[in-house]
């Protein structure tokens, strides 16, 4: 990792994951009786609850509403659970105030188009690898792995990793 990198990822307090895509695969399971159903990485839910214990802040801002969203969240302590936003712009924003921080301490990992803007607005925009080229273009860190294959773990551990050798 590089030196800027490092710096950057150590100074995050707060960490905001898209959810299909990124804590999921992207793919939308739909049971015969209509129900929504998602497959979540346990080494991403792992990755979350140790950075949440190194004092890091985990938010989810999702496109879509899912019970299965709101039920893995609690399960692992992410107590920012935004669903069905239209503009993740406008609630990273808000959620920043919320808490008082500024973009310069925030992390947003995205796959597609409408995390862009949001991206772009945080001081560590990250994918995962198999994003969409546009933020490929913008991230200054991509995973190793695609969405929901534990590309969220890799991003704890370079925030908690870069926190902790900074510490020292």
């Amino acid at each position: 990792m590089s030196a800027d990198l490092e710096k950057l990822a150590a100074s995050i307090e707060l960490l905001i994951l898209d959810v299909d895509g990124v804590l999921t695969d992207g793919r939308l399971y739909f049971s015969v009786n209509g129900d929504e159903t998602k497959a979540f990485h346990v080494r991403d839910g792992y990755g979350i609850r140790k950075l949440l214990a190194a004092g890091v802040q985990v938010a989810v801002i999702s496109g879509r509403q899912s019970a299965a969203v709101t039920r893995r969240m609690r399960e692992l302590g992410v107590t920012h659970v935004y669903q069905g936003c239209s503009d993740k712009l406008a609630t990273t924003r808000e959620l920043l105030k919320e808490l008082g921080l500024g973009s310069d301490v925030c992390a947003f990992m995205g796959d597609d188009i409408p995390d862009l803007e949001a991206m772009q607005t945080v001081s560590l925009p990250l994918c995962v690898a198999d994003a969409h080229p546009m933020l490929l273009a913008c991230a200054k860190w991509r995973s190793q792995k695609s969405g929901g294959n534990g590309a969220v773990r890799e991003a704890c551990d370079l925030i908690r990793e870069a926190r902790e050798s900074h510490r020292q």
